[in-house]
């Protein structure tokens, strides 16, 4: 009796665990979003803060999560060195990126697989760590470093080149733990394995969530926005035909991901033409390069599947329906239409969409589905594994309880990064000679009044998650020569 209820008391804590952290996780987010998409940046900002260990470095793995809130908070109310601070930080969080590759040590990824993703520090997807370079490329801009600037443009392009080994290797990683271990004897990996390899339990994914197959994805990994960036960003700043090369590459192959887009078709043309010399730089009106983060970015949901999975019963093996939970992300909103450019004349140029968030998150995804489901599955099986034993050493109390473990402790990781938008657009134009500049709303009313340097090539970059929200508009020079100017309109 005392060691039923040495089990019972067991189970109680591991749910009340895992519940207060779910909880604590999806209150925090829900803070952040209730003040970020009113455009109260000081109050996201203050809805992500954490308290670090006295007289000890911060845990930058542990508060990934809250890092890279921060840092575009920071970027978004004009504290540009505080953002490269919090980014660099949150670089130092990811890591396992560049270095261990995506599986978690072997203690959290067994916590993982006890209980579920959510209790283990967060994982950012690599096109989350593509954009920390790209925006902390703009802070150093916005700053009038070009230097550092430089050398983060060029970070998030290494990323993004290096990502599909890195999604192979992951995969490769995983199943040669699984394989090894199944034959070293290990029969829970075995059950994974076996189960993983099943067409019942693929059928049942497929009709219940979705075949990751028919998602509509990239052909290759891009985060275009970012690609985009560092085009524009090489092209202002070509100092040799190898830089050129660099900004036709990138702005090709954002036009590439983009057939249909007539501004990143017009700036992969420029690009080249300059590369080729077939257009004179001193013969180049400045130009302005507008760059808009439209409405909020895709968030995860939780998916509850029943599926077969493969467990070992003595000398037999059989396949049960056990639950299981996964992520899927989901659309959120966009704010109506695009921004309309105008100048002195009234000649109004719209801009057009040229990267869909959702799109490069599917991308990532299809990749990592199959890590994500062995996990699940691992998970799943465990939890069987448990509730037998439980109701063949305890009967039905020890049944009732690892019951009720499985199902509190059944959960998808529904963490991610909301400060992305929806999608971004961009348009183009020559500098008018006075240097004004309106912005007009989707529904043609005025947002604001722009001065425009006089400098060879400048970024606008507007961000407005909301109908709410201002736009918060950051006019900087792609050559970092100046510092930029921050404004929020309407005002």
């Amino acid at each position: 009796m005392k060691k039923t209820w040495s089990v019972i008391v067991a189970a109680i804590s591991v749910i009340l665990i895992s519940g207060c952290s779910s909880f604590q996780q999806r209150d925090q987010l829900a803070s952040f979003n209730s003040a970020y998409t009113s455009g109260d940046y000081n109050s996201a900002l203050k809805a992500m803060s954490f308290r670090g260990a006295e007289k000890k470095p911060v845990d930058s793995r542990k508060h990934l999560l809250e890092l890279l809130h921060q840092g575009e908070m920071y970027l978004l109310t004009g504290r540009y060195d505080d953002a490269v601070k919090a980014y660099d930080l949150a670089e130092e969080g990811m890591k396992y990126l560049d270095t261990e590759g995506a599986l978690a040590s072997a203690t959290e990824g067994l916590m993982a697989v006890m209980v579920n993703d959510s209790v283990r520090d967060y994982e950012a997807l690599m096109s989350e760590a593509v954009l920390v370079n790209t925006y902390k490329g703009l802070a150093f801009l916005a700053s009038g470093n070009t230097e550092y600037a430089r050398i983060e443009f060029n970070r998030a392009n290494d990323r993004t080149r290096r990502a599909v080994d890195f999604f192979r290797k992951e995969i490769e990683e995983q199943q040669a733990a699984l394989k090894r271990d199944a034959r070293s004897g290990n029969q829970k990996a075995l059950m994974v394995r076996n189960s993983l390899d099943s067409r019942s339990l693929q059928s049942a994914v497929n009709s219940q969530y979705g075949a990751p197959s028919d998602w509509s994805v990239f052909p290759e990994f891009i985060v275009p926005s970012s690609t985009y960036l560092h085009g524009i960003y090489f092209l202002a700043n070509a100092t040799d035909g190898a830089d050129y090369e660099r900004a036709v590459t990138s702005l090709s192959r954002a036009a590439q991901m983009n057939p249909g887009s007539r501004v990143l078709q017009a700036d992969a043309e420029l690009a080249t033409r300059l590369a080729s010399g077939t257009q004179r730089l001193k013969d180049l009106l400045p130009q302005v390069w507008i760059v808009y983060e439209n409405g909020l970015g895709p968030v995860l949901r939780e998916v509850r599947l029943d599926v077969p999975l493969f467990i070992v019963r003595g000398a037999r093996q059989a396949p049960a329906y056990v639950g299981i939970a996964l992520p899927e992300y989901t659309e959120r909103s966009a704010v109506p239409g695009g921004l309309g450019v105008a100048d002195a004349s009234g000649q109004v140029v719209q801009t057009e969409q040229i990267s869909d968030m959702g799109k490069v998150i599917r991308t990532e995804m299809q990749e990592r589905f199959t890590g994500i489901l062995a996990r699940a599955v691992a998970s799943g099986i465990s939890k069987a594994i448990i509730q037998s034993e439980a109701a063949d050493q305890f009967g039905p109390w020890g049944q009732l309880c690892a019951a009720a473990y499985a199902a509190a402790t059944t959960q998808a990781d529904l963490r991610s990064w909301q400060g992305l938008p929806d999608h971004w657009e961009a348009t183009r134009i020559s500098r008018p000679e006075n240097g004004k500049v309106t912005l007009l709303d989707y529904r043609g009313d005025v947002l604001g009044n722009l001065d425009i340097p006089q400098q060879a090539f400048t970024l606008v970059y507007v961000k407005r998650p909301t109908l709410k929200a201002p736009a918060t508009v950051i006019i900087l020079d792609l050559q970092g020569k100046t510092e930029a100017t921050l404004t929020r309109m309407p005002e």
